[in-house]
C-alpha cells in the first residue's frame, strides 16, 4: 500500500491522540488511538512516510507540528476558531474530529484556514512572559486579598497606591495587630516584587541582545520592552504581513463582522491571536491619550475618534490608537526608519 498521498487527521489530546488516515481517493485506510508521546508520535509518523498531517490548533499542535515536520512531513494545523463543522456538530468526539480534519484537508486546506506556528525558541522566550504576567496577576491577587481583609477592621488601603510601594504603604497606615494578621501576605507581595524586577532585567536583557530591533520600536513613546520583546515574538517575521494593515486583525484589534442583506451590525473586536500582546498595546494606548502622552499623530488619530461623542467613545480611541499602534511597529520593523511622531505611518 503507497502511503506517500494519504492524508492523515489527528485530533490532539493530553493523553492520547485519535488519528484517521484518508486515502486519494477518501476511503478511510485506518483509525488509531496514539498515546502522546514523542516516541509514539515518530513511531505513528514512520508507518506513513510523506503524508500530510492536518491538527487543529491547541496546546500541544506547535511541539507536535515541529516533531512531525523534522520527520519530513507537511503538516496543516487548522484555526480552531474557524472549524464550526468540529466545535457545532451534533456527533462530536476525537474520531469524528479527526476524520473531519482528514476530511477537510484533503478536500482544500484553505477551509481550514491554516496557521503557521512560531518557531521553538520564540516560543519558549514567550513562556517568559507568561511567566511574569502569573507573578503579576499573583500579585494582584494578594493585594487584593490584604484590601478585603483589613476593610471589615476599619482599615482601607486606596486603590491608587503602586504595587512595588504597597507593603511600605499599609505598614505606614496599619497598627503592628492588624500588619500581624496579614503578614504572610505581605511577605509574599515582597518575594513577588523582587521576582518580578529580577525577571523584568532579565528580559530587559534578552530584548537587548538577542532582538535588538525591539530598540527601534521603542522609539514609539509609551512602548517599553516587555511591549515590543512581546510584539518581535508574537510576529516574528515581518514580511508574514503583505500589508501592514493586516496586522490588527491578526492581533484581535478589528471588529466582527455580521452582514447579511441590509443588515450590517455593529459587533465588538474579535480579540483573536495573542491576549497579553493586545492587553499591552491596550495599556500603551492608554498612556499615549492620557495627560502624559506626547504630540502624536497615534494621539491625534485617538482624540478624533473620542471628539465624536457617545457611550462607548473612549474606548473606541483606545482600541483604535491600539491598532494603530501595532500598524506602525509593524511598519517601523519593516522599514528600519526612525519615528516621527507627527507625521502620519506609512
Amino acid at each position: 500500500m503507497t502511503t506517500n498521498n494519504v492524508t492523515i487527521g489527528i485530533d490532539l489530546g493530553d493523553r492520547k491522540h485519535s488519528a484517521c488516515v484518508l486515502s486519494t481517493a477518501g476511503e478511510i485506510l485506518a483509525e488509531e488511538a496514539i498515546t502522546n508521546t514523542r516516541e509514539c508520535l515518530t513511531a505513528f509518523a514512520q508507518k506513513h512516510p510523506g503524508a500530510t498531517f492536518v491538527m487543529e490548533t491547541g496546546t500541544h499542535s506547535p511541539w507536535v507540528s515541529r516533531l512531525l515536520q523534522a520527520l519530513g512531513h507537511a503538516v496543516i494545523v487548522a484555526n480552531a476558531r474557524k472549524l464550526r463543522a468540529i466545535s457545532q456538530s451534533t456527533t462530536k468526539s476525537d474520531e469524528e474530529d479527526a476524520r473531519m480534519l482528514a476530511r477537510l484537508g484533503r478536500a482544500d486546506p484553505a477551509l481550514l484556514s491554516p496557521v503557521q506556528h512560531r518557531s521553538e525558541s520564540a516560543q519558549r522566550a514567550l513562556v517568559q512572559l507568561k511567566v511574569r504576567e502569573a507573578l503579576v496577576r499573583s500579585r494582584v491577587n494578594q493585594m487584593n486579598s490584604v484590601r478585603f481583609l483589613v476593610k471589615s477592621l476599619g482599615l482601607v488601603v486606596p486603590r491608587g497606591v503602586k504595587a512595588t510601594a504597597f507593603v511600605r504603604q499599609f505598614r505606614a497606615r496599619a497598627d503592628a495587630a492588624t500588619a500581624a494578621l496579614v503578614e504572610p501576605l505581605l511577605q509574599t507581595i515582597d518575594a513577588l516584587n523582587a521576582q518580578i524586577k529580577q525577571l523584568d532585567v532579565r528580559l530587559e536583557q534578552m530584548a537587548d541582545e538577542q532582538y535588538p530591533v525591539t530598540a527601534r520600536l521603542r522609539q514609539v513613546d509609551g512602548v517599553g520592552p516587555l511591549t515590543a520583546l512581546c510584539f518581535v515574538l508574537t510576529v516574528e517575521t515581518p514580511a508574514r504581513f503583505p500589508h501592514t494593515r493586516d496586522v490588527g486583525a491578526y492581533l484581535g484589534l478589528v471588529p466582527r463582522r455580521d452582514q447579511s442583506g441590509l443588515t450590517d451590525k455593529q459587533l465588538p473586536i474579535t480579540k483573536a491571536g495573542n491576549g497579553q500582546l493586545r492587553c499591552l498595546l491596550v495599556n500603551c494606548a492608554h498612556y499615549i491619550l492620557g495627560p502624559f502622552g506626547p504630540p502624536s499623530h497615534l494621539r491625534e488619530a485617538g482624540e478624533r475618534i473620542a471628539l465624536r461623542g457617545g457611550k462607548s467613545a473612549k474606548k473606541r480611541a483606545v482600541i483604535a490608537v491600539a491598532r494603530k499602534l501595532a500598524v506602525t511597529l509593524l511598519a517601523l520593523w519593516k522599514s528600519g526608519a526612525e519615528y516621527q511622531p507627527l507625521l502620519q505611518a506609512a
